[in-house]
C-alpha cells in the first residue's frame, strides 16, 4: 500500500508538445482554499471550526470511554456505537484540524504526501461509516422485529466480523480513490478549491482528459453507498411497521423520536457525499461545493454523539456513574 501512496505526479508546463520534456517538475504540494483573504475572518473561521471540533471530540471521546469502561454497555448495539464514535473522531480530525491550522498560520499549503494521506483517510472513514451505519440498522431490525433470535444472530463473533469488514472495505475504497487520483498528471495552478483534499477538486486541476480509473472507483463507491441506503431503508421500513403495532401512543412516539434523528443525519451524510462526487465539475469556486463537503465531513461527527447518546438512558446512567466516581462492572 505504501507504493500506492508514493505514485509520482508531474505538473506539465504549459508549453507546446514539441518542446523538450526537461520542463517537467515534480509536485511537492498543493494549496487549499482559504475561507477568506481577511485575517479577522480567517480567525473567526478557525474559532468556529475549533468550537465544532471540540464538541465532536468531547462527545465521541466520551462515548468511547463510557462504553469501554462500563460492562453493562458491552452489548452489540454499543459495540457498534463505540466503533462509530472512533470513526467520527478520526473523520473530523483529518479535515477540520488541518483547516484550523492553515487559517491560524495564514498558510494554505499541504504537502503532496499529506494530500494523498488525506484523500485516503477521508474515503476510508467515510466508507467505513456508511457500512457501519448499515450494520447498526440491521442490529436494530433484529432487536425490534426478531427479539427472540437477537442473541443468537448478533453474537460477538458476528459483530467483530461486521466491524472488521467495514474497516477493510473502507480501506480498500481509500486505496482505490487515492491511487487512481494521484496517478493522474497535474498542470497549472496547484490550488484546490476546497478546505481539504478531495477527489472532485483534484480532478479539476488534473491535465488528464480521461480518468477511467477514478471513474471506476467513484462508480464503485456510489454503488456501495446506494446499496447501503437501500439496506438501511428496508431495515427501518420493517422497524417502523413493527413500531406502528405498539398499542400505546407513548411507546410509538418514543420509538419514532429515537429513530428519526438517526435517519435524518444518515440521509444528510449519504446524499451530500454522493452529490459531491456526481455533480458536474465547475471551474470556479462554488458555495455549493463547500456546503456539501461541510455537511458530510463536519455535521455527522458532531451530531451523532447527540443523537446516539444524549437521548439514551443507559448512556446517561453510565455518565452519572463516571461523574460520581462509582465503580464500573
Amino acid at each position: 500500500m505504501v507504493h500506492l501512496f508514493l505514485i509520482s505526479v508531474q505538473i506539465i508546463d504549459r508549453t507546446p508538445p514539441s518542446q523538450n520534456t526537461d520542463n517537467l517538475t515534480m509536485v511537492t504540494g498543493f494549496y487549499l482554499m482559504g475561507f477568506s483573504n481577511t485575517w479577522e475572518l480567517q480567525v473567526l473561521h478557525a474559532m468556529s471550526f475549533l468550537l465544532i471540533y471540540l464538541v465532536a471530540l468531547i462527545g465521541n471521546l466520551l462515548i468511547f470511554i463510557l462504553i469501554t469502561l462500563d460492562g453493562h454497555l458491552h452489548t452489540p448495539m454499543y459495540f457498534f456505537l463505540k466503533n462509530l464514535s472512533f470513526l467520527d473522531l478520526c473523520f473530523i480530525s483529518v479535515t477540520v484540524s488541518k483547516s484550523i491550522e492553515n487559517s491560524l498560520s495564514r498558510s494554505c499549503s499541504i504537502s503532496f504526501f499529506g494530500c494523498v494521506l488525506q484523500v485516503f483517510l477521508v474515503v476510508l472513514f467515510a466508507g467505513s461509516e456508511i457500512l457501519l451505519l448499515m450494520v447498526m440498522s440491521y442490529d436494530r431490525y433484529i432487536a425490534i422485529c426478531q427479539p427472540l433470535h437477537y442473541e443468537t444472530i448478533m453474537n460477538k463473533r458476528f459483530c467483530r466480523r461486521m466491524a472488521t469488514s467495514s474497516w477493510l472495505i473502507g480501506g480498500l475504497l481509500g486505496a482505490m480513490y487515492s491511487g487512481s487520483t494521484f496517478s493522474l498528471p497535474f498542470c497549472g495552478p496547484k490550488e484546490i478549491h476546497q478546505f481539504f483534499c478531495d477527489v472532485p477538486s483534484l480532478l479539476k486541476i488534473s491535465c488528464a482528459e480521461t480518468h477511467i480509473a477514478v471513474d471506476v472507483s467513484v462508480a464503485f463507491g456510489i454503488t456501495l453507498g446506494i446499496f447501503c441506503c437501500i439496506s438501511i431503508a428496508i431495515s427501518y421500513g420493517h422497524i417502523f411497521s413493527t413500531v406502528l403495532k405498539i398499542p400505546t401512543t407513548e411507546g410509538r412516539s418514543k420509538a419514532f423520536s429515537t429513530c428519526l434523528p438517526h435517519l435524518i443525519v444518515l440521509m444528510v451524510f449519504i446524499t451530500t457525499g454522493i452529490m459531491s462526487y456526481i455533480k458536474p465539475p465547475l471551474d470556479s469556486d462554488s458555495v455549493l461545493d463547500l456546503s456539501l463537503s461541510m455537511l458530510y465531513t463536519v455535521a455527522p461527527p458532531t451530531l451523532n454523539p447527540v443523537n446516539y447518546s444524549l437521548r439514551n438512558r443507559d448512556m446517561k446512567m453510565s455518565l452519572m456513574k463516571l461523574l460520581t466516581c462509582k465503580h464500573f462492572s
